[in-house]
C-alpha cells in the first residue's frame, strides 16, 4: 500500500507546474511523462524547455551529474509557477536539455556523433551550423566548458527515440497551446522562458566570456513578434531596476522561430533571466529574496501582457 501511495503522489507531482521530480534521478518507468502541459484561458502561453531534471536511464553520458546539471535552466519552472493560476497556458519539459534540446530543430544534428547513417534532413544554414560546431545542436556534444558529454557514439535508433519521446511531444504541446489561445482570442502571446549564466561559457555561445545583462529579450530581430510588444517587456523590466538587452546575445531560437508569426497575430518572444538574480550557480541553491523579487516583477509583467492587445 505504501509503495502504491508513493506512485500516486509521484504522478500527481508530474501534473503540477514546477514539479519535475527529484533532480538527477533516472527515469525508469516507460509511462513517466516527459512533458507537462497545463491549458490556459487567456491569450498568454509560457513554456520552459530547459528546466528538466529527470535524467533518463539510457543517457549513457561520460559526465558526472553535477557537470550535467550546469546545462539546466535551473529553477525556471519555479520562477513562473504563478502563471497557470493567472490563466496562462504552461508547458514544461521534464527531460534535461543536455539529453535533447527542444529549442533546436531536428535538422540541427552533428551526424559525426552517430554510429550509422542519418536518413533525415540536416541543416545547411551557416548560422545553425555554427551552434552545431560548438556542440550545441539537438543532441549536445560538449558542455559549456568544452567537456565531451559522451565517450561513445550514439545509435541512430536512440537519437530517433529521444526525438519521438521528447521533442515531438514538447512541440506538439506548445503548438496546441498557441493554437488554442489564438482561436479563443484572435491573437496569442508566447513567452519562451529561459535562464542564462552570469558569464557565458567558452562553448556556450558565439560570445564566450560575455558578462550577461539581468535579462535578454529576443524576437529574432522583430520577425517572431511585434517589436512594440518586445519593447513593452524591456521597458517593464528596466522600470523594475533590471539591466536589459534586446536581441543580443540571444535572439531566440527554434521555439520562437517556429511558432511566432506576427502577421497572423502570433507573437513569440524569448526571455532569458540571469541566474545570479535568484540562485547560487555553483550549488544551484535558490536565493529566496531574489526569487521573491523576480516573481513579483514577472507576475506584474504577465498582468500587463494580459491587458495588452497587440493587434
Amino acid at each position: 500500500m505504501h509503495s502504491a501511495l508513493k506512485l500516486i503522489h509521484h504522478r500527481f507531482q508530474q501534473s503540477q507546474p514546477g514539479a519535475a521530480g527529484l533532480p538527477g534521478q533516472p527515469t525508469h518507468a516507460p509511462d513517466t511523462p516527459t512533458v507537462t502541459a497545463r491549458p490556459g484561458t487567456t491569450p498568454l502561453v509560457l513554456d520552459s524547455p530547459h528546466s528538466g531534471t529527470q535524467y533518463p536511464a539510457d543517457f549513457g553520458s561520460a559526465c558526472d551529474l553535477p557537470t550535467l546539471r550546469r546545462a539546466e535552466d535551473t529553477h525556471v519552472e519555479k520562477i513562473y509557477a504563478f502563471a497557470p493560476a493567472m490563466g496562462a497556458a504552461w508547458i514544461e519539459a521534464h527531460f534535461p536539455r543536455i539529453y535533447l534540446d527542444a529549442n533546436r530543430d531536428t535538422t540541427e544534428l552533428d551526424t559525426s556523433m552517430l554510429d550509422g547513417a542519418w536518413t533525415g534532413p540536416i541543416s545547411t544554414d551557416p548560422k545553425v551550423l555554427s551552434k552545431v560546431r560548438l556542440g550545441k545542436g539537438l543532441i549536445w556534444k560538449f558542455t559549456d566548458e568544452g567537456e565531451p558529454i559522451y565517450h561513445r557514439q550514439l545509435t541512430v535508433q536512440e537519437v530517433r527515440g529521444r526525438i519521438d519521446r521528447c521533442w515531438r511531444p514538447y512541440h506538439a504541446a506548445v503548438a496546441q497551446a498557441i493554437d488554442a489561445a489564438h482561436a479563443r482570442h484572435g491573437y496569442s502571446i508566447h513567452l519562451n522562458c529561459h535562464s542564462m549564466p552570469a558569464v557565458a561559457g567558452r562553448f556556450a555561445t558565439e560570445f564566450p566570456g560575455l558578462v550577461h545583462a539581468d535579462f535578454v529579450v529576443g524576437d529574432r530581430d522583430g520577425t517572431t513578434a511585434d517589436p512594440a510588444l518586445s519593447a513593452l517587456i524591456c521597458d517593464h523590466l528596466r522600470a523594475c531596476g533590471y539591466s536589459v538587452e534586446y536581441n543580443h546575445p540571444y535572439k531566440g531560437v527554434e521555439l520562437v522561430r517556429r511558432y511566432g508569426n506576427p502577421a497572423q497575430h502570433r507573437h513569440s518572444i524569448q526571455v532569458e533571466i540571469n541566474r545570479k538574480l535568484y540562485m547560487d550557480e555553483q550549488t544551484l541553491e535558490q536565493d529566496p529574496a531574489g526569487m521573491a523579487r523576480l516573481q513579483t516583477d514577472l507576475k506584474a509583467l504577465v498582468q500587463r501582457l494580459l491587458s495588452t492587445d497587440p493587434r
